[in-house]
């Protein structure tokens, strides 16, 4: 069914340089390991914790906790390995990608399919037996939104895919909501509306770096499409769009002052380096850095302080 000799059509310095790596238990581990890309899916059970705390106004009890992160690591994880295999042709074109196309190589197609297939079946068993028939739709949903419409559709066909591709990004709140309270309220509507505004300045940071890798590879980012400047005007917009947003929960009375505080020290700091980005057009890798720091600091910050002061509100 798949391919196993994937060929090199282009290559980049790092690829010419890299030495292949045989195929023995040691590095199929570690390749599958770097699959799964852990940093994404550690920042995706992080945003699900921070919903999570939300709707339960504390730290919930450890057990519900721990159902609920692995299932998010799990489901994150088995569709980050599917997306590998999804966009191999793509990621072969991509100099930047270079260490997750050899890791595919070494981990092998077949097996690759079959740890995604594993791991998501376990989330769902974990999710639909442990937690919930909510919490269990809405990882199908980022599961299928992130495989299908994203990586197969949206991302090939338009340069304004990014925009609903954050979608699947954003859901982790949700599903870390849900698993508290299926009847998601404004609170968690809210932070699923800050992840989805964060997400498209977040990827096109990173796109205005690697232009030339995504125009060789023939993905329409929009830097590609429309250039640097059109793209930056984007990039301003939802950037200035999450600094009220994120003081909205301190506005509707789900955080308290000690929040918003802290929310609009970390979103000035951001919303400097985003407009110096995009008005001296340079430091994209910065900007890009600084913006999984300021949506990592918004959640740490959300967390601690309804941690810290218990506040109770009333579901609206």
């Amino acid at each position: 069914m798949y391919n196993l000799n994937i060929e090199y059509p282009r290559l980049g310095k790092d690829r010419k340089n890299m030495e292949p790596k045989e195929r023995v238990p040691g590095n199929i581990v570690s390749s599958a390991i770097l699959l799964s890309k852990p940093r994404i899916i550690l920042s995706v059970a992080f945003t699900g914790f921070a919903g999570m705390v939300l709707a339960y106004r504390g730290i919930p009890p450890s057990s519900l906790v721990i159902f609920t992160m692995l299932s998010l690591l799990l489901s994150a994880a088995g569709a980050a390995i599917l997306n590998n295999l999804l966009d191999k042709q793509v990621d072969i074109m991509m100099d930047r990608l270079t260490r997750r196309v050899e890791a595919l190589r070494v981990v092998g197609e077949k097996t690759a399919l079959a740890l995604s297939i594993l791991f998501i079946a376990v989330s769902l068993i974990i999710s639909f037996y442990y937690l919930n028939p909510v919490n269990g739709i809405l990882i199908i949903c980022a599961i299928l939104s992130y495989t299908l419409l994203y990586t197969l559709y949206l991302k090939r066909s338009s340069p304004y895919g990014t925009i609903l591709g954050g979608i699947p990004g954003a859901l982790p709140v949700l599903i870390g909501y849900s698993a508290v309270n299926p009847r998601v309220g404004i609170d968690g509507v809210i932070l699923f509306l800050f992840m989805i505004l964060w997400q498209p300045p977040h990827f096109w940071a990173l796109a205005q770096k690697y232009k030339e890798d995504y125009k060789r590879a023939g993905v329409p980012v929009m830097p590609v499409a429309f250039g640097s400047r059109y793209t930056n005007i984007f990039i301003l917009l939802y950037s200035l769009s999450l600094f009220p947003l994120s003081l909205s929960l301190w506005l509707f009375g789900y955080c308290s002052t000690y929040y918003a505080v802290l929310a609009i020290l970390f979103g000035a700091y951001f919303e400097y380096v985003m407009i110096r980005s995009a008005i001296k057009d340079s430091s994209y890798g910065k900007a890009f850095g600084i913006s999984i720091v300021y949506m990592l600091a918004i959640m740490a910050s959300l967390i601690i302080d309804i941690s810290l002061n218990g506040i109770r509100v009333k579901v609206l």
